[in-house]
């Protein structure tokens, strides 16, 4: 089974975690960053809710990378709805989809106008980013942090699954989402590591990726 994602001329990344303000994820966000074309990189904050994540993150963009970011208020449905607002995802070279409770990030994303302007900009060349529950989201299902149940995710990776912050020793997880109908197929991100998805097939993998066929498929390493 190969890994695939959605068409497009883009990347797609996905970050399994870790604390960016802590060095946790420079080697991850080197990567991706390396994609990026010129032009701001967009901040979607829906899955944590929160204003200070935006000011961490630009800070450590621009201190980092010298890089400018523009923060999306995209915060819950109606926000994904409005015209400004896929005006400025249309605008940025990247989005970075903040980590945080997947269930508000499905909402603001399923079947919603930010979701489908996620995927123009994915198709057209520019750069999705998601890190930890982000991350989860783009497989074919991911976890509720509310109910504990597992729930449709946006689709992006045709019978993929992702578990984020991942521990190869405890696996459990990951194959609890390989049970939910269409997934035949996940990988399990550390955090720091960082799997990158291009166009025709390419991929990256930075850190350590696991990869495993099935609900009771062998865990294995991801080789680039």
């Amino acid at each position: 089974m190969t890994i695939r994602r959605i068409p497009g001329q883009g990347w797609l990344a996905l970050l399994g975690g870790g604390e960016f303000t802590f060095g946790e994820t420079v080697d991850a966000d080197r990567a991706w960053m390396a994609k990026v074309p010129s032009g701001s990189i967009g901040f979607l904050p829906a899955a944590s809710g929160s204003t200070e994540y935006g000011d961490y993150l630009a800070s450590y963009l621009a201190e980092g990378f010298s890089r400018e970011l523009e923060v999306l208020p995209i915060y819950r449905r109606r926000d994904a709805r409005r015209g400004k607002n896929l005006e400025r995802i249309a605008h940025c070279a990247a989005v970075y989809v903040g980590g945080g409770v997947t269930d508000h990030l499905l909402e603001a994303l399923v079947e919603e106008p930010a979701g489908e302007a996620l995927a123009r900009k994915l198709a057209e060349g520019g750069v999705v980013v998601g890190i930890a529950a982000a991350a989860q989201v783009f497989g074919v299902a991911a976890r509720s942090l509310l109910t504990r149940e597992v729930v449709p995710g946006l689709g992006w990776l045709p019978g993929g699954v992702v578990e984020p912050n991942f521990d190869p020793g405890h696996d459990r997880r990951l194959r609890e989402l390989l049970v939910y109908p269409g997934a035949a197929w996940g990988v399990g991100i550390p955090a720091g590591a960082a799997l990158l998805l291009g166009p025709d097939g390419q991929r990256e993998v930075h850190g350590t990726v696991f990869l495993v066929h099935g609900e009771d498929g062998d865990l294995e390493m991801l080789e680039q």
